[in-house]
């Protein structure tokens, strides 16, 4: 017989003395993804009632990090819990974040342990369900019910020059798919890696299912989000015989939150594990050999609290200075002085250059 998994005693954090937590965020300047960002950090706040709570963005938005973490230590805090508010660990949470982080502490002494981004979880693919289901529900009510199995997931991440987080969010759509009994599942990306959206819908609609779910699994609003839906309006209306449905993101959820707080206990626990085996700064991942042992640094310091669009990135931050995941030529270097390595299969057919507008 299994013995079920032993969950380990809740941390007291308010017995914890000086303690206190830093929520880290990517930044955006649609005002919408920094407020639902705000609201995810006080429900960490209202979680854990005692402990001082901050929260700070690389990017296009304030606080920045450092401003955050001023505020930790006007409020006596000697030691903070610092969490990437990500869902996957790519080069923000491998690189940028811990960056800054351990400039901020090696300029203050400041104690700073850093946490695990969301990751896959069994809370964080109970509330991609809910959304799914919110979505299935939504359109059976209005509509009439389709057969599950005549119903094709598509499940839609960020996407990343880091393949062991795309491959998650693969990992993601299989549990979804195996979990309610879809027809089949389709991995997407809103840029910087293949297949993007629209090319990706555009072949998803050649298998003849009736439905379509498109999930964003993305924490926040913003452009991205709007980009998806944009794209799936462009496919569905090219194909009225199939029901496309655009199922929420996953934003604050109840068991988001929850993740969150699990991963501030694993910080305190020491429990705290990233996956490095396939990490391609540490392992000579299949493609991306040349960047084992690559300097960590962040590319953010240009745009640190600006909220206005960057002059080199254009419309969004993709998380390599690649404006609509569209890559800059390849060892681009900005005139800061910061450098990051090309993705190698930035001309892939399904891929960034399908957002070009000569194409």
């Amino acid at each position: 017989m299994h013995t079920p998994t032993a969950t380990p005693a809740p941390v007291d954090f308010s017995a914890l003395d000086g303690v206190g937590v830093m929520i880290c965020g990517h930044g955006s300047r649609n005002r919408l993804a920094c407020e639902e960002f705000a609201r995810l950090a006080d429900g960490v706040r209202q979680r854990l009632p005692g402990v001082p709570v901050e929260h700070g963005y690389l990017e296009f938005a304030r606080p920045i990090l450092r401003e955050g973490l001023d505020r930790l230590r006007e409020r006596g805090v000697n030691r903070v819990l610092a969490v990437p508010g990500m869902l996957f660990a790519a080069g923000h949470a491998k690189n940028d974040i811990p960056s800054v982080l351990n400039t901020y502490a090696a300029e203050t002494g400041l104690q700073i342990q850093y946490g695990r981004e969301l990751g896959i979880d069994r809370r964080m693919i109970q509330a991609a369900g809910a959304r799914v289901r919110e979505a299935l529900e939504a359109a059976d009510a209005a509509g009439g019910p389709v057969p599950l199995s005549d119903t094709l997931l598509a499940v839609v991440g960020r996407g990343s020059s880091d393949p062991d987080a795309n491959s998650n969010v693969t990992k993601v759509m299989r549990m979804l798919v195996e979990g309610f009994g879809f027809g089949w599942g389709e991995t997407l990306y809103s840029g910087v890696t293949f297949p993007l959206v629209e090319p990706g819908l555009r072949h998803v609609v050649r298998l003849g299912f009736r439905r379509i779910v498109v999930f964003p699994y993305f924490l926040f609003s913003g452009v991205l989000v709007s980009r998806i839906h944009q794209h799936t309006d462009r496919v569905a209306a090219d194909h009225p015989e199939v029901q496309f449905l655009k199922a929420g993101y996953l934003n604050d959820h109840p068991l988001v939150v929850d993740t969150f707080r699990e991963r501030l206990e694993e910080a305190i626990r020491g429990d705290a594990v990233m996956n490095c085996s396939l990490c391609k700064y540490r392992a000579q991942v299949l493609g991306f050999e040349h960047e084992v042992g690559a300097p960590q640094h962040s590319h953010h310091h240009h745009v640190e609290g600006l909220n206005e669009p960057c002059t080199l990135c254009e419309r969004e931050c993709t998380g390599a200075c690649q404006p609509d995941g569209v890559p800059l030529a390849p060892g681009h270097q900005h005139p800061h002085g910061h450098h990051h390595a090309p993705y190698p299969h930035a001309g892939h057919p399904l891929g960034p250059r399908t957002l070009r507008p000569a194409d």
